[in-house]
């Protein structure tokens, strides 16, 4: 599997907030989720209850896609990643290091009990205009399509 420029690697882990847009019977949804990055596996992990609209969704439409930015009025600065992936909940030996790693970097999430999840990425397009004006890097899943998961 090809990996993405080290660059786009950066900005995520400097980042610990992403938004997840998901969609179902045509009405359009988004959340925001603490996450983790697993390198090894190209995937963000995050928890959240079985409970909310947005896992709700995700049990009709496992395809999503989301946001991570940096809030800046400075044009020069401006930097952001958007990215496109499937859900899956954790479970077995992947839940137990998932959580392992999730709770290193949020060790507060330990009062809660919920379920833990990743977002398997197919695509990012992160762009940086500290690399000039408008300048995109791309990275795409080599062997994946959103076909796959189509009826």
């Amino acid at each position: 599997m090809s990996k993405p420029d080290t660059r786009v690697i950066e900005f995520i882990n400097e980042h610990h907030v992403l938004t997840m847009a998901t969609c179902f019977d045509e009405e359009p949804y988004c959340a925001n989720c603490f996450y983790v990055f697993s390198e090894d596996d190209n995937r963000f992990i995050f928890t959240s209850d079985k409970s909310t609209k947005h896992i709700k969704d995700t049990a009709h439409n496992i395809m999503v896609a989301g946001s991570i930015v940096l809030e800046t009025k400075t044009i020069g600065l401006i930097r952001g990643l958007q990215f496109q992936g499937y859900i899956t909940e954790l479970q077995g030996d992947e839940y137990k290091k998932a959580r392992k790693v999730y709770l290193k970097r949020f060790p507060y999430a330990i009062l809660k009990q919920t379920s833990m999840w990743a977002i398997d990425l197919s695509y990012m397009k992160f762009t940086d205009n500290r690399l000039g004006f408008g300048k995109k890097l791309i990275w795409k899943k080599n062997d994946f399509s959103f076909d796959m998961f189509k009826l």
